[in-house]
């Protein structure tokens, strides 16, 4: 089954801190990444304790994807938060948030 990739409005203002370079790799490994099967645990993907931004957690390097997902009414994955991680902080948009 093929999920939806949906981005929140604030992922926008994530992205446009980020180099070029940098969205374009997000870009590509959201698609090739949580378009099939977002709720399967990988080495790269994984669900997260509890915190404000999102349950799962894309890992891709040092850059961080944060989602969720339904599969009703239709199979959609929800970006809610890109950023960078800086040791134990993750750098989203202009904030650090720690988590």
């Amino acid at each position: 089954m093929k999920y939806r990739i949906e981005y929140s409005p604030d992922t926008e203002e994530h992205l446009r801190v980020l180099t070029t370079r940098q969205q374009a790799i997000i870009l590509d490994n959201v698609e090739k990444q949580l378009e099939n099967q977002p709720s399967i645990e990988t080495r790269n993907r994984k669900p997260m304790r509890p915190n404000p931004l999102a349950p799962w957690e894309l890992r891709i390097g040092d850059l961080r994807v944060y989602y969720d997902f339904a599969e009703k009414p239709e199979p959609v994955v929800y970006i809610r938060a890109i950023g960078v991680k800086l040791r134990n902080r993750v750098k989203i948009g202009k904030e650090e948030i720690k988590l």
